[in-house]
């Protein structure tokens, strides 16, 4: 089939998110100007260079407590910094109840029984269990077409990885199997790993 986006799909349900997959998720970590921590994960995430290291977020929804946007671009609209957190197959449920559309005052990280640490170079919390942490700083926030919807770019400023998940100097994602979201209300996990040789590459 064909369609035009402008026109409709007509299906039950909205075949974009599955067509794009599989997705990384970010699990942003922000505070407040006020002190506030706040924990979402966010599937529009990836890195998007190497030196500096740089990655990127997109929101695409608001909350009435927040105007054009959600706890997290308001956030870090206020302080300049925030936090990617990496989730592993054994946190998609904390991370799940992270997703929920609660209030500017509710702290996701007690919410959800997940244990805080502090970063190193960002004055934010982040998960203390987390795979890997990656600490940022605000480069740009950039207002995409549509309503509600900003695309967040950061460079990192502080990496943190668990020393379980290494395995002979190299970050194994076979160690903790990394979620991945699909379209609808569907998910994924990595637990297979392959690799390929670029041409001129030995």
């Amino acid at each position: 089939m064909f369609y035009r986006p402008e026109d409709g799909h007509g299906l039950p349900h909205n075949p974009f998110n599955a067509i794009v997959t599989p997705r990384p998720i970010g699990w942003i970590a922000t505070r407040g100007a006020d002190g506030q921590d706040n924990l979402a994960p966010y599937s529009f995430f990836n890195a998007v260079a190497y030196v500096p290291p740089q990655v990127m977020f997109a929101s695409t929804a608001a909350k009435e407590d927040r105007g054009d946007t959600k706890d997290s671009v308001a956030n870090i609209r206020e302080t300049g910094v925030f936090c990617v957190n990496i989730v592993s197959f054994d946190m998609k449920d904390m991370m799940n109840r992270t997703s929920g559309p609660w209030g500017r005052d509710v702290d996701e990280f007690a919410d959800a029984g997940i244990e805080k640490a502090t970063c190193e170079t960002i004055a934010c919390s982040r998960v203390a269990q987390a795979p890997a942490s990656l600490e940022c700083k605000l480069t740009e926030i950039v207002k995409l077409p549509g309503a509600a919807n900003f695309a967040v770019f950061g460079e990192v400023t502080g990496i943190h990885m668990r020393d379980d998940c290494m395995t002979d100097g190299m970050f194994d994602v076979t160690r903790f199997n990394p979620l991945t979201r699909l379209g609808y209300k569907d998910y994924s996990v990595i637990r297979d790993v392959f690799s390929l040789t670029r041409p001129g590459e030995s």
